[in-house]
């Protein structure tokens, strides 16, 4: 019996843009680079808790997690006057090719004896300089090698590795970690940007020229910030979202460290945990266009709220299956949030200048997380891991509480004013 060739298996929609030969070489690269990211969720933090000196694994967490994280941030902030002049390949390819060598840097140093935390965060924090830069570089260069009518299904198949990313990846470390150190398991991370640097580079010309789209549009932000201070819901919406991801910030740097100081366990229960998460995210975000016919402020406070109920539990001791339920949960109610909270800002703004308001939301949310993790190392070293968590999850319900009475706040405003109004007629 002859078998179907794979594309075959897939929707029609996707099924043509395997008939392009470079989008066939590109894919597998970004699902390779995807799933190495995945696994450097995990590993990471394990290694700076390994290399950590005694009574300073928070800190070192804390600052190794930030700094895979907020240098792109910067990056996409500083650097835009020169490499938004990069055509979209090239920037991949160094983005690429930058990542693969200073983290593969990390397990030759670790093996030579020389990996300390000063040294371990300086490699993290160069490696992820670019990354905003490189993210936007790949996009750009979807949309320049494939005609228009196939990069909605060409984004979709990239959006969909990143999220499973999130479930196959730190399941994955957590497996490997069995075996051999998170030091090699970053190795190999490296080497997966070190494939799709060189896969980047065999796509030819396919964009040579042609500027890249940049992380952030500083000159749209400027415009879009100064619109939102005009539009109060608008304002809302930006700052509930900023301050729900700097909540969650410290809940990357709290969980490792629960895992070995209070449950005494090894990096294969904290890949559990990210993988539940990511499941239970994938599992949220499909949900989302389910939730879109609902009330989407009540909507989306009620997530705010539903995240810090499930962070609750970890404050309380529960067993492990208790809090792994919990955490599943969390990736659940978590997953629909950034889908509605766009939606709020589509519904709400004039469509002339939905570009602009989206590029200030942009500029505006890349710091909110990693900010958040960095205060969560100082925040674990003073608390402790497992108090962390739960003041995560009561400051989140706080928030919800505030957006809450912030609303009707709004809403008994617009009430009154409606009715001056109609006692003036």
């Amino acid at each position: 019996m002859t078998l179907p060739p794979p594309t075959r298996l897939l929707p029609r929609t996707y099924q043509s843009l395997f008939a392009h030969a470079g989008f066939r070489r590109l894919l597998p690269a970004l699902v390779a680079s995807d799933v190495g990211d995945g696994m450097s969720v995990v590993a990471v933090a394990w290694l700076a808790v390994l290399i950590a000196p005694a009574g300073q694994s928070g800190l070192v967490v804390g600052a190794a997690v930030a700094a895979y994280a907020l240098p792109g941030a910067v990056g996409a902030l500083v650097f835009g006057r020169w490499l938004r002049r990069l055509p979209a390949q090239r920037l991949l390819a160094v983005d690429g090719w930058l990542r693969a060598s200073l983290l593969g840097c990390v397990p030759l140093a670790w093996a030579m004896g020389a990996l300390n935390p000063v040294v371990y965060v300086v490699l993290l924090a160069g490696s992820s300089v670019l990354h905003a830069w490189g993210s936007a570089g790949k996009y750009s260069l979807l949309a320049q090698m494939l005609p228009p009518d196939q990069r909605l299904s060409a984004n979709a198949l990239v959006s969909a590795s990143t999220s499973a990313s999130v479930v196959i990846g730190p399941a994955l470390a957590g497996f490997l970690a069995t075996a051999i150190r998170p030091a090699w398991i970053i190795g190999i991370d490296a080497l997966s940007f070190a494939v799709l640097a060189v896969q980047v580079g065999r796509l030819g010309r396919a964009a040579e020229g042609v500027a890249t789209a940049g992380p952030v549009d500083t000159g749209r932000s400027a415009a879009g910030l100064q619109l939102l201070r005009r539009q109060p819901e608008l304002f809302g919406v930006l700052a509930l979202t900023w301050f729900f991801n700097f909540l969650y910030g410290p809940v990357e740097v709290a969980l490792p460290l629960h895992v070995t100081d209070d449950l005494h366990s090894g990096a294969g229960l904290l890949g559990l945990y990210w993988t539940l998460f990511g499941v239970g995210a994938v599992v949220g975000g499909l949900a989302a266009g389910a939730l879109r016919k609902l009330p989407l402020w009540p909507v989306t406070l009620g997530i705010v709220a539903g995240w810090g109920v499930m962070l609750m539990p970890f404050g309380l001791g529960a067993p492990v299956g208790v809090s792994l339920f919990c955490f599943a949960l969390g990736g659940v109610i978590y997953g629909p949030f950034t889908a509605l909270s766009y939606t709020l800002f589509q519904d709400r703004t004039p469509t002339a200048w939905l570009t602009t308001v989206l590029a200030a939301r942009g500029a505006a949310l890349l710091t909110a997380s990693p900010v958040g993790t960095a205060l969560g190392g100082p925040l674990v070293a003073a608390m402790g891991p497992r108090q962390v968590l739960a003041a995560s999850g009561a400051a989140t319900l706080a928030l919800a509480a505030v957006g809450i009475a912030v609303r009707l706040w709004g809403k008994a405003r617009a009430d009154s004013g409606l009715d001056r109004e109609a006692g003036r007629h």
